[in-house]
């Protein structure tokens, strides 16, 4: 039976559609692991195809065993917490200005952030750069 499964496995012309499901409860905020997720055979529509496409990404809710991981079951790994402190930065005509500000949630680079300016105590929110600094528009 393992012969004629990992016969299955590598051949792409048997039609069978394959999805990765999740072999553990991996709960949300957690990053996904190869132990955590398994490569099955199997009809789940919109269920993510590869396993190379959700290893080391964070659990976004929370997924139960024998369950189809979908793509928006798992997001990038969040790159500031809540209450971090984080840089500020104003971009505006050239100029910088960097202050440091208290995080009012979790995100990820690229994601949109909630941040309290230290100095001046407003909120703004900002894109997380890959440093962790949120640089704020206008």
């Amino acid at each position: 039976m393992a012969r004629l499964l990992l016969l299955l496995l590598f051949l792409p012309t048997c039609g069978l559609p394959d999805s990765v499901v999740a072999t553990r409860t991996i709960r949300a905020q957690s990053i996904v692991t190869e132990d955590a997720i398994s490569f099955v055979l199997a009809n789940h529509k919109g269920a993510v195809a590869n396993p190379s496409d959700v290893l080391g990404l964070e659990a976004r809710v929370t997924i139960y065993p024998g369950r189809p991981i979908r793509p928006d079951d798992v997001g990038p790994p969040a790159l500031i917490e809540r209450n971090d402190i984080v840089t500020l930065i104003y971009a505006n005509n050239g100029v910088s200005i960097l202050t440091e500000g208290r995080s009012l949630s979790r995100a990820a680079v690229g994601e949109r952030a909630r941040v309290i300016n230290l100095a001046s105590r407003k909120s703004v929110s900002g894109i997380v750069r890959p440093d962790g600094a949120v640089l704020v528009s206008n």
